[in-house]
């Protein structure tokens, strides 16, 4: 899998205010058919307020296509289950708003720093008749930081069969964000067994 970077979408500011524009014609296009409507049904009319209410109820969906990107942080995005590309520098971005952001290890917490939520997804709890619901709401963005895992310490044993104890730490970041998501099930945790791995085998 090769990285695509999709950096000639910088265009999120133009595209936030043309919608809305899109949006207040729509409202004046709905007002004024209705008046027209009111004095005599015309052709016009008809399709000024026919027109401007499909645009006030799908309006919504090209507003899903806005991406904000702090510095060092990454977007994979997949339309319908194909790669389209990633989105890697910082800035506001306007893409597909059927483009899905994809981060296999956005839940994974491991014991390490610099995870771009801070290692805890935002919570909101939904109540309705004395029943609460806890949703969490996941950040799809990659860090692209210098991370440090810090993994548990653990036990083994060398080649004279001498007991040793001994924890690893770690500093690595992701470079190439369409290996990181497609190539491994989840790298935070893939990562994480490569190191222990690698720790016993050292010490053997």
């Amino acid at each position: 899998m090769q990285e695509k970077i999709l950096g000639n979408r910088k265009n999120g500011m133009a595209m936030m205010l043309l919608f809305i524009l899109l949006y207040l014609a729509a409202i004046a296009g709905f007002v004024f058919g209705c008046i027209l409507i009111d004095e005599s049904v015309s052709a016009l009319a008809i399709v000024l307020l026919i027109v401007s209410s499909l645009w006030l109820l799908i309006g919504w969906i090209p507003f899903m296509g806005l991406k904000v990107l702090k510095p060092q942080e990454a977007l994979v995005l997949t339309l319908f289950g194909r790669y389209v590309g990633t989105l890697k520098s910082d800035g506001f971005y306007y893409v597909n708003p059927f483009c899905t952001a994809v981060n296999p290890a956005a839940k994974t917490r491991l014991n390490q720093s610099g995870d771009v939520d801070g290692g805890a997804g935002k919570s909101i709890v939904l109540s309705q008749n004395q029943m609460s619901v806890n949703t969490e709401l996941v950040n799809r963005k990659i860090s692209l930081k210098i991370m440090t895992l810090n993994n548990n310490r653990q036990k083994i044993n060398d080649c004279l069969g001498n007991p040793v104890e001994i924890g690893i730490a770690v500093m690595w970041r992701v470079v190439d964000t369409a290996k990181a998501v497609f190539n491994v099930d989840n790298y935070k945790e893939y990562l994480s067994l490569q190191c222990d791995s690698a720790l016993r085998n050292i010490v053997r």
